[in-house]
């Protein structure tokens, strides 16, 4: 007597939960050390956030500037290295070329002087950005700690 053994045509999807559940969570610790840029203490101020419409379609070029009054820009081989005056406004320059359309922004620390902002966006205004703007962080709201 044979016995012939039946095939089983169901598929086993509890190790994909587990390849899913670790991928979830090694995800979940890198990506907030993924942010890129230099650390700045934004100004808080009460702006009204960008237009989406005009953010999807392109990256924004940011210029920041740190404590120190040092400049970066988030384009180039090594963004967070300091860059001088003269490489802002060839990089900022070769973006505007390409995309006239590219946001340009500021992204400067609180402790850094009106004047070193306002040298940053001259040099921003020097590469053919007619349009700039800031990057503040939102007021925090009393009695919410946020």
């Amino acid at each position: 007597m044979s016995r012939k053994r039946k095939l089983m045509g169901e598929i086993n999807v509890v190790p994909y939960i587990d390849v899913m559940l670790v991928l979830l969570i090694i995800f979940m610790i890198t990506a907030p050390l993924l942010t890129q840029g230099i650390t700045v203490e934004l100004p808080k101020a009460a702006a009204e956030p960008l237009d989406p419409e005009l953010m999807r379609d392109n990256d924004p070029l940011v210029l920041s500037i740190d404590r120190d009054g040092q400049l970066y820009l988030n384009i180039g081989d090594d963004e967070e290295a300091p860059i001088d005056e003269p490489t802002v406004v060839a990089r900022a320059a070769a973006v505007l070329r390409r995309n006239a359309e590219t946001p340009v922004l500021v992204k400067a620390d609180q402790a850094v002087s009106y004047g070193r902002v306002v040298t940053g966006m001259v040099l921003l205004q020097q590469a053919g950005a007619e349009r700039i703007g800031f990057i503040t962080d939102p007021p925090e709201i009393e009695g919410t700690g946020r």
